[in-house]
């Protein structure tokens, strides 16, 4: 006969066991991010991404630079959660149609990437993956290194275009605010330098640098790359929608690579941020080994990129993984 003071031992220490037992299995399933993450549960994942990638990269090759670019806008504005590639509700305006995201395209690709990998592993890799990855694939379409990446990330239920302004680095903006921004992400001075590097392929709209053409010409310039901004910014007030711009670099527009810090020294970059990082004293002098080494580079924004893609990512049981990345899941 077990006594009522044994029986109540047991009951406590086996509600005690199975508390532990409730803790240690909510530790062990956030593991946050990892190499590889979807080796078990979607082992074709990481290389659906690539070979959709390159293939959509031979059709359109700009896709390349809008890659790049979503890991900028989405894992700078808090959280690295695909909260960019939501659309705009009743409720909350997009990130996507803010001001600051103007330019941004090639989201149905994504949604192309997206397709496929549900189509192997359904409801398995998330959005914010998915567009880190893409993102790091685009880097060695154009040329750049290939960047081992953690995953993991799962995707955020709510835009905050509300509070964009407040954690994305603007190219008007002091290089002071720049790099402090950038430091609160954990990346430093050298890491800055290097992420801008991106400056390397794509375009510029004529939108975004002609404070620097008029009324009166922008004397930090050189004169040759003024000739060119003017022939291809011939209006004060450009047309937002007309196909109006300037390529970022003249010598190799569809490589990325160093020759980027080379045109700053020579004032031929095209945003205020460019002339700026060329010549504060904090930065140039990471400008000009960059410039001379192109594996300096390469390994500088390497680590740059990983520490952008791991700010404060959703992981565990928090958020979702979303059906279709332009929306967030229907719950009942």
């Amino acid at each position: 006969m077990v006594s009522s003071k044994a029986l109540c031992f047991f009951l406590l220490f086996s509600f005690s066991a199975i508390a532990l037992q409730s803790a240690f299995a909510d530790q062990e399933e956030d593991v946050g991010l990892v190499m590889n993450f979807y080796k078990d549960t979607c082992p074709q994942a990481e290389e659906i991404i690539r070979e959709q990638v390159k293939l959509l990269y031979k059709r359109h090759k700009n896709t390349a630079f809008s890659w790049l670019r979503n890991i900028f806008h989405d894992c700078a504005v808090q959280s690295c959660d695909a909260s960019l590639l939501l659309d705009s509700t009743r409720r909350e305006l997009s990130e996507k149609e803010t001001d600051r995201s103007f330019g941004l395209r090639n989201f149905r690709y994504l949604d192309t990437i997206k397709e496929a990998v549900e189509r192997e592993c359904p409801g398995v890799v998330s959005c914010a993956d998915i567009l880190v990855l893409s993102g790091r694939d685009g880097v060695v379409a154009l040329g750049g290194p290939y960047i081992p990446l953690k995953t993991g990330r799962r995707d955020g239920r709510r835009s905050r275009a509300e509070i964009l302004e407040q954690y994305l680095p603007d190219h008007n903006e002091s290089i002071s605010s720049v790099l402090d921004k950038f430091g609160a992400m954990g990346i430093d001075t050298p890491g800055v330098v290097a992420l801008l590097g991106a400056h390397s392929v794509g375009r510029t709209h004529c939108v975004k640098l002609v404070h620097r053409l008029y009324p009166e010409v922008d004397p930090a310039l050189h004169p040759d790359h003024v000739e060119h901004m003017l022939h291809k910014c011939p209006d004060a007030i450009p047309d937002p929608k007309a196909v109006q711009y300037v390529r970022n670099d003249r010598g190799t527009p569809m490589i990325l690579d160093n020759n980027y810090y080379r045109n700053i020294l020579d004032n031929k970059g095209l945003l205020q941020v460019d002339h700026q990082l060329a010549n504060d004293k904090r930065t140039k002098s990471y400008v000009k080994k960059m410039a001379k080494s192109q594996d300096y580079w390469a390994s500088e924004f390497s680590r740059a990129l990983a520490i952008l893609t791991e700010n404060n990512p959703l992981t565990g049981t928090k958020g979702e993984i979303r059906k279709q990345c332009n929306v967030v899941n229907k719950h009942n």
